[in-house]
C-alpha cells in the first residue's frame, strides 16, 4: 500500500520543479507563470529503503520489488480558490483525493522568479492556502448538514453520525482551526476519513530554499518549522533546483554531488520519512530467492490485515505468520539461521506487525 501526496502551494515556489525532481521526469512543466500546471501531473516513486537491498542480499532474491508511493502536481492554488478564483474549484477537487498534503512554501529570495502577493513570507503563505481550504470545508459541511435533514428526521444511524462530526468539524472551523485539530474517537474514524475533509488532511510543510541554504535552511525556513512544531505537523528542508540536479545523475555522481553540498542524503529521502512519520506508516518485508519486496502498512495494523495487503485470500484464509526481526534476519544470515538461533516467531491473529518484520504468511485455500 502507498499513499498519495498532493503537492500543493502558491504559483511559482518550486512545486513542479520539485515533482520532476520526486519523479525522475520533467512530465511536469516548471514555468515562471501561475497555472502551468493546469492538469494535476501524478507520478510514483519507489520508496528508498536500504533494508530491503540488504535483505535480497542475504536471500540471494533475483529481483528487488520497493513499496511505491504517488505524489500529485496540483497546480498553484491563489486567494479566492475558495470561491473558485484561479481555477480553485478544479484544484481543490484534486486535492480531496489525497491522502496527505506537501505544502511547498517559498524560503527563498529570487528577483527573477515572480511572487503573487509580491513579497517572500512563507508562514503568510501558509496562512493563504489553509484559509482557502477551511473556507472550502466549511462550504462544503454548511451544504452537507443541509443535505442530511431528511435522513436525520428518519432517525438513520450513518445520518446521525456524519451530522455529529460534521457539526464538530464545522465547530473548529469557526475558530479558525483546521479540521484535523479535532479529536476523533476509533468508533467514529472510518466515517471521519470519508467526509473527506480538506483540513482533516495531514499536512508537511516543505521549505523550498536556495542551493547554499540546503544544509542549513535560513531564517524562512526556521520560521516555518517554528509553525509546524506549533501544529504538531512536518517540516523539511529542501532545494528543490538541487534535487532536479541530482535527479539527472548516475548514483555514483549524485552521491559525490551531494557530499560536496553537505548533504547526506537526497531530498526524496527525508520527504518520505516525514511523509511515513506523518501518516503513521510502516514497512515490512517478504523475502526468498525469487523476490525482496517491500510492503507499507499503517502502524498498529494486524497480521492478517498485513497479509490482505499482498492478497485479500491471505487476509480470509489466514493461519499464521512466521516473523523475523530485521536485525535478526541480518544478524543470523537469513531465514535457516533466524530459524537455528530461535529467532523465528509464530505469531497469531492477534499479532501486531512492526517496522521491519520479515514474514511469512500460511494460509488456507
Amino acid at each position: 500500500m502507498g499513499f498519495r501526496t498532493g503537492i500543493v502551494g502558491l504559483p511559482n515556489v518550486g512545486k513542479s520543479t520539485l515533482f520532476n525532481a520526486l519523479t525522475r521526469t520533467a512530465a511536469a512543466q516548471a514555468a515562471n507563470f501561475p497555472f502551468c500546471t493546469i492538469e494535476p501531473n501524478v507520478g510514483e516513486v519507489a520508496v528508498p529503503d536500504p533494508r530491503l537491498e540488504k535483505l535480497a542480499e542475504i536471500a540471494g532474491s533475483k529481483e528487488i520489488i520497493p513499496t511505491r508511493m504517488t505524489f500529485v502536481d496540483i497546480a498553484g492554488l491563489v486567494k479566492g480558490a475558495s470561491k473558485g478564483e484561479g481555477l480553485g474549484n478544479q484544484f481543490l477537487a484534486n486535492i480531496r483525493e489525497c491522502d496527505a498534503i506537501a505544502h511547498v512554501l517559498r524560503c527563498f529570495e529570487d528577483g527573477d522568479v515572480t511572487h503573487v502577493e509580491g513579497r517572500v513570507n512563507p508562514v503568510e503563505d501558509a496562512a493563504v492556502i489553509e484559509t482557502e481550504l477551511m473556507l472550502a470545508d466549511m462550504e462544503s459541511i454548511e451544504k452537507r448538514l443541509a443535505g442530511l435533514s431528511r435522513k436525520l428526521r428518519g432517525g438513520d444511524r450513518e445520518a446521525v453520525q456524519q451530522d455529529r462530526l460534521l457539526r464538530a468539524a464545522l465547530a473548529a472551523l469557526e475558530q479558525g482551526r483546521p479540521a484535523r485539530t479535532v479529536v476523533v474517537e476509533d468508533e467514529d474514524a472510518k466515517a471521519w476519513k470519508e467526509l473527506q475533509l480538506l483540513t482533516a488532511k495531514p499536512v508537511l510543510y516543505v521549505c523550498n530554499v536556495a542551493e547554499d541554504d540546503a544544509a542549513a535552511g535560513n531564517a524562512h525556513s526556521r520560521a516555518v518549522q517554528e509553525m509546524a512544531a506549533r501544529e504538531g505537523a512536518g517540516a523539511v528542508v529542501i532545494s528543490a533546483k538541487i534535487e532536479e540536479e541530482i535527479a539527472q545523475l548516475e548514483p555514483d555522481e549524485a552521491a559525490m554531488f551531494l557530499e560536496e553540498m553537505g548533504l547526506h542524503e537526497p531530498g526524496l529521502d527525508r520527504l518520505i520519512r516525514a511523509g511515513y512519520a506523518l501518516l503513521g506508516l510502516i514497512t515490512y518485508f517478504t523475502v526468498g530467492p525469487k523476490e525482496a519486496r517491500a510492503w507499507t502498512i499503517r502502524k498498529g495494523t494486524l497480521a492478517p490485515q498485513a497479509a490482505g495487503v499482498i492478497h485479500g485470500d491471505f487476509e480470509k484464509g489466514f493461519i499464521r505468520a512466521e516473523t523475523i526481526a530485521y536485525e535478526d534476519f541480518v544478524a543470523c544470515g537469513g531465514e535457516a539461521g533466524a530459524r537455528d538461533a530461535g529467532k523465528m516467531r509464530v505469531e497469531g491473529k492477534g499479532y501486531v506487525v512492526q517496522d521491519g518484520d520479515v514474514m511469512h504468511f500460511l494460509h488456507s485455500g
